[in-house]
């Protein structure tokens, strides 16, 4: 084999060895492009979790701090109710006197 027809193949071969290189890198880079879009849509589902979450999270602080509105209202509505009847004691003794 004369020096031309080595540097031939030498060349061919690296040529086919570059193929093969550049064909694994398309495959990782095609893998590594779907593990980004993957990545991208969880982001995506998570952000959209994360919001129901904390809309959730307001509509029970909202429920709660009515639920306490409502437990103080009954309170007060008692305490009233036994001011009254105190009332209606104090002008029965009252009326009984005169």
């Amino acid at each position: 084999m004369n020096p031309n027809e080595k540097a031939l193949t030498i060349f061919e071969t690296r040529v086919r060895q570059m193929i093969l290189r550049f064909q694994e890198l398309k495959k990782e880079n095609e893998s590594l492009a779907a593990r980004v879009a993957k990545s991208e849509q969880d982001i995506k589902d998570l952000q959209a979790l994360l919001t129901q979450a904390d809309n959730d999270y307001q509509s029970l602080k909202m429920a709660k701090m009515m639920e306490i509105t409502d437990g103080d209202l009954e309170k007060s509505k008692a305490r009233i109710a036994k001011m009254i009847r105190e009332v209606n004691k104090c002008i029965t003794i009252i009326s009984g006197e005169q």
